[in-house]
């Protein structure tokens, strides 16, 4: 069970837990949904006793085994009494995000069947809390295209390394802060494009803007030291037994300054060996 894979995936309903089992399933874990916790360590137990036959596991646990939650944490205390790794990742969204998928797919909250779909939410982000703070990964799928959320999945569970799995976030202040980054950098200190008439409708993807952003003094300093600092994080967290890392790098708008700079240091990364998924949230 050493190299064995263990998946509990949870969070909010609507976001995106069917899309996170069709993902593992492709992946080659075996998946269960909607498992209550008390059965956990027992279907473990099985996946124990079945010869390396199953050896990727993902259960999806949510609101729906709302009487067996508050017995979760004893069930995954057990897990580790029969020293079983596991995961936790929970999907999560904005109030706004969720409430347009309900509206999408003309399905109730499980828990206000009959009430508002906000009323549900709030309950469910409550109800939830805890399992949210035990987590291991948190992705706010908001603003994430479902091919998006695949590759992210897949960057982190699909391949083991002896090195991390780095996703990098490029985002724009003014469109609100990714919460699903271990790490976060602020860019609006550098010279701004937007105020270049002729690089105004470009992006950061674009060799004129990132010759802009590369060339001033201000960047070449903080590429310097901030790859000093993630040459002295990484070998830590590999230390520790962290498997993936995920830096958010935003500017006003996420257009011009971040994308530059999330390229530059992505492919800073992946010249040093590290798997990189680059990802521009806003753009």
């Amino acid at each position: 069970m050493e190299n064995s894979s263990f998946v509990i995936i949870t969070g909010l309903s609507g976001a995106g837990k069917s899309n996170a089992v069709k993902v593992f399933e492709d992946m080659g874990y075996f998946c269960v949904d909607n498992l209550p916790a008390p059965l956990i360590p027992k279907f473990a137990e099985l996946c124990l006793q079945s010869a390396g036959k199953v050896d990727k596991m993902a259960l999806v646990i949510d609101i729906r085994g709302d009487l067996f939650l508050n017995d979760l944490n004893r069930n995954l205390d057990e897990l580790r009494k029969m020293e079983i790794p596991y995961q936790i990742l929970f999907l999560e969204a904005s109030d706004e995000v969720l409430i347009q998928r309900f509206k999408e797919t003309r399905r109730n909250h499980p828990l206000r069947p009959q009430g508002t779909v906000s009323d549900g939410i709030t309950k469910e982000r409550e109800k939830l809390s805890e399992l949210r703070g035990r987590a291991d990964k948190i992705m706010d799928t908001s603003r994430m295209k479902v091919s998006e959320f695949r590759t992210e999945l897949r960057s982190q569970w699909e391949g083991i390394s002896d090195k991390l799995s780095i996703s990098i976030i490029t985002f724009g202040y003014k469109h609100g802060v990714p919460i699903d980054t271990d790490l976060l950098i602020d860019v609006r200190f550098m010279p701004n494009p937007y105020y270049i008439p002729e690089l105004r409708p470009l992006t950061g993807r674009d060799p004129a803007v990132q010759d802009y952003v590369y060339e001033s003094g201000e960047c070449q300093e903080f590429i310097q030291k901030y790859m000093d600092l993630l040459h002295f994080l990484l070998p830590n967290y590999i230390k520790e037994g962290k498997t993936h890392l995920t830096i958010g790098i935003g500017c006003t708008g996420g257009q011009h300054r971040s994308i530059a700079i999330g390229i530059k240091i992505g492919q800073i990364l992946q010249e040093e060996g590290y798997p990189v998924n680059l990802r521009h949230r806003d753009n």
